[in-house]
C-alpha cells in the first residue's frame, strides 16, 4: 500500500483563519487518527525527536510517515500565525477553539474512522490541554510530553508571584521564525541586531522598548504577561488553567511524560495525578525521567550524568516512537495483541547511587534507577520536617530561636546555576550543576565561587548521612521571614551535597528542584499585599517534585536566598506593580526567624525502601 500525503491543506476556523494542515494517509481507507498541533514548523525538526540508537534528530515528516506506515493517520498542523497558517499568533491563547475546530473537521473526513489520538511535546501538550479543557469530543487517548499548563500562572509562566523570564527568550527566538518576519527584511534586521543579554537585566520590557518591538504582536502578550501578576480570571482560561477543567477533560487513557529538570516537572504530576482517579474510569500513566526538556535519549542534564539507566530508551521501551505507538496501539486500538507496555502508573527516574567523581566528559558520576509505583505521590513516602536552625543545620528536630539574615541587593541577583527551565538557551542553561558561579554566564562576578559562599544565600544542612535516605514526591516549605523592605522574595533551592574527597578533591553540590515566594503574594495570589518593615510572616512555599537518593556521608542541603536569575525577574523591593516602573530599587535587609515560635522548616517525603 501506497503513503498518501497532502501538504498545505487549509482547514477553516471558526473565524475563518485557515490552517495549514499537512496529512500523511496509510492509503485509501478509513484510519485512526493521530493529531498534533505545533508552532514550531509541521515540517520541521525538534531537537527531542531523537533516540538513543539514532542520536540525531528526525524531522516531523519521518516521524509521521513511520506512524503511516503502522496504520495511521498522522496529522501535523501549524498553530494560527506561524509557519504555513494564517492569522496572528498569540501564545497559549487560541489553541482550545482552535483545537476543538479542528477535531470537528477531522470527525468529518472520509478517511477518519472515529477513533482520535493526540500527541506531542511541549507547546503541542499545551495544545492538547487547552483543546481538553473544552472536552476534545471524539479524543480517544492522549499522550501530554512535558507540558500542558496545570496552572500557568502557579508554574510555566509564573511561579510564586515571579514572572519567569524564559518567556522572554522564547519571544525573541520566535518572533525571528514568524511568518511576518520572514516577508519583512527590515523586521528581520532590527531583531536580529538586538543584544538579549542586555535586555534580561531590563525589568520590565514595555511597549516600543523591549528587543520585540519590531513584532509588535510578540511584545504585546509579553507586556502583557508581565504585568498581570494577580490571580485573575485571564489566568484561569482554557489552555492555561487546565485544573479548573479536570471535570471537563474526556475520560480517556493518558500517558503523561516529564522530568525532573523541565519547567513542566511541577504540572505533569499533577495533571497526571487529576486526571486519574477520582470518578475517572480510564487509566493514565505517569514518567519522569531525569531529563531536561524532552531529552529522554541521553544520560545526562547538565553536568550530571545519571547512567546507562538514565534514558527512557532500552530501559521503559525499545524507543519513544514504539512506546507512543505500543500505548496508541493498546489504548486507542484496543489490540488485544499488544501488551499494556506501562503496566505500573508510574514510573520514576530516582536519582542518586552513582561512585561521583566526573567520566570522560568530565560530568559528575550521580547515577539513579527506575522505579514503579501505583501512585503519585508514591504511597509509602513518610512526609517528614527538617527544621531550619540557626547554627545552619537541617535537623529533624526543632532547634532553639534565632535568626539568619542577608542582603538582597537587585543589582546583584544571586544566579541561576542550572535547574528546571527550557527555552532559555545559552542565556538560562537547565539542567543539573555544581553550584557554583561560572564564567560567561549570567550574574556570575566570581567565577568558580560556590553559591553556598555568597553573603546573599544562606545554607542549612544535615550532618553527614549515616545511611542513604531517598526522597520522593511532593516538597514544600514554611519559613518565617522579616525584611527591611515593602516587598522582596525568598527563594529556596534543594541541593545534594556530596562531600569533599579525602585526597583533597572537591566534593560536589547538585541542585535538586527549587521553589519561589513573592513576598506580597503570601497570604494568596488575587490580591497584593505589601508587607511592614521589620514585622515577621510565615510564606508557604510550593517547591519542584523530585526522586533523589541522598547517599550516605552526603549533605541534604536547603539554599535559601531572595533572586534566582535569570530564571525569573529580580524583585526591586519597592513594591512596584510587575510591569510597571520599579523606581529606584532597595537593598533588603532579609531575616529568617527559627525556633518554636517560628518553626521555619521543609517537608521531604521520604521513601523508606528504595532498594
Amino acid at each position: 500500500m501506497t503513503m498518501i500525503v497532502l501538504r498545505d491543506v487549509m482547514v477553516a476556523m471558526r473565524d475563518g483563519v485557515r490552517l495549514a494542515t499537512d496529512i500523511y494517509l496509510p492509503g485509501p481507507g478509513a484510519w485512526p487518527v493521530i493529531l498534533e498541533r505545533t508552532p514550531y514548523n509541521k515540517r520541521g525538526t525538534n531537537h527531542a525527536d531523537r533516540s538513543l540508537a539514532e542520536p540525531a534528530p528526525r524531522s516531523k515528516p519521518d516521524i509521521a510517515a513511520e506512524f503511516a506506515a503502522a496504520g495511521y493517520a498522522y496529522i501535523l498542523q501549524d498553530c494560527r500565525g506561524r509557519f504555513g497558517s494564517e492569522g496572528e499568533f498569540t501564545k497559549y491563547v487560541n489553541e482550545a477553539e482552535d483545537g476543538i475546530d479542528m477535531l470537528d473537521w477531522l470527525r468529518g473526513q472520509p478517511w477518519c474512522d472515529g477513533r482520535i489520538g493526540t500527541l506531542g511535546l511541549s507547546y503541542s501538550a499545551h495544545t492538547q490541554a487547552a483543546m481538553a479543557s473544552l472536552g476534545a469530543p471524539g479524543v480517544g487517548a492522549m499522550i501530554m510530553d512535558s507540558g500542558g499548563f496545570a496552572s500557568a500562572y502557579h508554574s510555566g509562566i509564573r511561579q510564586g508571584g515571579a514572572y519567569e523570564l524564559k518567556q522572554l527568550t522564547w519571544a525573541v527566538k520566535h518572533a525571528a521564525l514568524s511568518p511576518r518576519t520572514a516577508a519583512d527584511p527590515d523586521r528581520k534586521a532590527a531583531l536580529a541586531a538586538q543584544d538579549i543579554r542586555h535586555w534580561m537585566a531590563v525589568n520590565p520590557w514595555r511597549t516600543g522598548h523591549s528587543p520585540v518591538s519590531a513584532a509588535p504582536e510578540y511584545e504585546d502578550y509579553i507586556v502583557r504577561q508581565w504585568a498581570d501578576e494577580c490571580f485573575s480570571s485571564g489566568w484561569q482560561r482554557p489552555g492555561l488553567y487546565a485544573c479548573g477543567y479536570y471535570d471537563v477533560f474526556p475520560d480517556v487513557p493518558m500517558l503523561h511524560v516529564c522530568s525532573w529538570y523541565d519547567p513542566y516537572a511541577l504540572s505533569t504530576p499533577q495533571n497526571f495525578q487529576g486526571l486519574t482517579g477520582g470518578g475517572r474510569q480510564a487509566p493514565g500513566r505517569l514518567i519522569m525521567g531525569p531529563w531536561t526538556h524532552g531529552q529522554r535519549s541521553v544520560t545526562h542534564a547538565g553536568e550530571v550524568d545519571f547512567g546507562p539507566a538514565a534514558t527512557l530508551d532500552g530501559n521503559l521501551a525499545p524507543d519513544y516512537t514504539a512506546l507512543r505507538r505500543a500505548f496508541l496501539d493498546y489504548h486507542l486500538l484496543r489490540r488485544a495483541d499488544v501488551p499494556d507496555p506501562l503496566p505500573q502508573p508510574v514510573s520514576l527516574f530516582i536519582m542518586g547511587g552513582g561512585p561521583g567523581g566526573r567520566n570522560g566528559e568530565g560530568r559528575w558520576r550521580h547515577g539513579g534507577h527506575w522505579r514503579s509505583f501505583a501512585a503519585w505521590p508514591p504511597a509509602q513516602v513518610r512526609s517528614t520536617a527538617f527544621h531550619l536552625l540557626p547554627d545552619g543545620t537541617l535537623s529533624e528536630r526543632p532547634g532553639t530561636p534565632g535568626t539568619r539574615s542577608w542582603d538582597h541587593d537587585p543589582h546583584n541577583p544571586v544566579p541561576s546555576i542550572g535547574g528546571a527551565v527550557a527555552s532559555g538557551g545559552a542565556i538560562i542553561p537547565a539542567g543539573a550543576y555544581d553550584q557554583r558561579e561560572r564564567e560567561g554566564w549570567m550574574a556570575c562576578p566570581q567565577p568558580g565561587r560556590a553559591l553556598a559562599d555568597r553573603p546573599d544565600v544562606v545554607v542549612f544542612r544535615t550532618p553527614a548521612l549515616e545511611r542513604d535516605m531517598t526522597v520522593a514526591g511532593p516538597i514544600r516549605a514554611r519559613l518565617y521571614l522579616s525584611s527591611s523592605a515593602v516587598d522582596t522574595d525568598i527563594v529556596v533551592k534543594l541541593v545534594d551535597e556530596y562531600p569533599a574527597g579525602a585526597d583533597g578533591t572537591p566534593g560536589f553540590a547538585m541542585n535538586l528542584c527549587h521553589g519561589i515566594i513573592r513576598a506580597r503574594f503570601r497570604d494568596g495570589f488575587e490580591q497584593p499585599r505589601l508587607m511592614l518593615p521589620g514585622q515577621v510572616y510565615a510564606f508557604e512555599i510550593e517547591m519542584f517534585p523530585t526522586a533523589n537518593r541522598f547517599q550516605a556521608g552526603h549533605h541534604i542541603r536547603l539554599d535559601v536566598a531572595s533572586s534566582h536569575f535569570p530564571h525569573f525577574d529580580v524583585n526591586p523591593g519597592t513594591g512596584a506593580p510587575a510591569g510597571q516602573d520599579p523606581g529606584i530599587p532597595v537593598i533588603a535587609r532579609n531575616s529568617l526567624h527559627m525556633g518554636p515560635l517560628h518553626p521555619s522548616h521543609i517537608i521531604l517525603p521520604i521513601l523508606p525502601d528504595d532498594t
